[in-house]
């Protein structure tokens, strides 16, 4: 009989497609698959975090809250960097990366983390809340920890937004206090090469399609010293020294996302100059951008603890959110 050559080759491409989809299910990890649970948490890396080598930390989870019903946790001693993933009822595509403040010392979990993905759930957009490592708990080259976790979250999600029925174009950011420069250096540094690709994810691009800053420190002299009360482990001298590396206000370029930003100009932490500056920079490129300072709000306000006028602002962002095309 005839040996039919034509059928032979499909028989080897068949066989070399199979071992080909074995391989990428070997190098992506498995939470690819599927569209996650709300409150589904996501290791961001298939095996230790760069720079974490030889790290036994064993986290630990604070809630100061006096009321049993509302959690106000502050996270440290983080080794694991993840998402928890808050999906809404009703999809409206858009996704966002949280990014908790807490100085660089904790992450705010709740009051600038869950509370905040619930707000963008209410809107129709599913957030994912970062967890992210802390750059004074003994990880090598430290300064850029933050920015490497947030690149791979970022490129988390992208990568996997067909699978959870969002859109690849429009994956923002939302950060909060230090969680606003880490989200800003994120829009000004997401192609900085900070770390070694780890598999077929980290193709994906790290730029957010859009940015939301609340009382964000952002120059190198960001912080007003709280007089010798700043938590360890991170000294005032690490801590600005990372400013030093990452002052987001001189880092923009012409590839910045659209930005909102909210500050209170009674803040005693972080000086409402800050956002002025960072807004500056965008307005000096062209980049659309939308800066409210309001006359009281302190620090911290993030939406539970916003009163009087500075309440206002979720809704002002969502009109901006509006005006900018990202939904209807």
């Amino acid at each position: 009989m005839k040996k039919n050559r034509t059928s032979d080759f499909f028989t080897i491409v068949s066989v070399f497609a199979f071992f080909v989809c074995i391989l990428i299910q070997a190098v992506i990890p498995s939470f690819a698959a599927s569209s996650p649970a709300t409150n589904e948490e996501i290791f961001l890396w298939p095996g230790v975090a760069p720079g974490s080598e030889g790290l036994n930390l064993s986290e630990i989870v604070k809630d100061e809250s006096e009321d049993p019903k509302i959690q106000s946790r502050g996270i440290t001693k983080i080794g694991k960097p993840s998402i928890t993933v808050f999906m809404p009822e009703q999809k409206n595509g858009i996704a966002a990366l949280i990014v908790p403040g807490g100085g660089y010392t904790q992450n705010v979990f709740d009051k600038e983390g869950t509370d905040i993905a619930k707000w963008l759930n209410n809107m129709g957009i599913a957030a994912f809340v970062l967890k992210s490592r802390l750059p004074g708990e003994g990880h090598a080259d430290a300064r850029h920890v933050p920015l490497q976790d947030s690149q791979r979250a970022l490129r988390i999600i992208r990568s996997n937004a067909a699978q959870w029925g969002l859109n690849s174009q429009k994956v923002g950011v939302v950060g909060l206090s230090s969680g606003g420069h880490l989200a800003s250096m994120l829009g000004t540094n997401y192609d900085k090469k900070v770390y070694v690709p780890v598999d077929l994810i980290d193709e994906e691009s790290a730029r957010p399609d859009f940015m939301v800053l609340a009382y964000p420190p952002v120059s190198t002299n960001a912080r007003i010293p709280q007089n010798g009360l700043e938590k360890t482990p991170l000294s005032p001298l690490a801590k600005q020294e990372l400013y030093d590396e990452y002052p987001t206000d001189l880092q923009i370029t012409k590839d910045t996302p659209r930005t909102f930003i909210v500050t209170a100009d009674d803040d005693p932490k972080v000086p409402s100059e800050n956002a002025v500056r960072f807004y500056m920079g965008l307005k000096k490129i062209g980049i659309p951008a939308e800066l409210h300072i309001f006359m009281n709000g302190g620090h911290g306000f993030a939406i539970r603890n916003a009163k009087g006028a500075v309440a206002a602002w979720p809704e002002l962002c969502r009109e901006w959110m509006i005006e900018i095309g990202l939904f209807k």
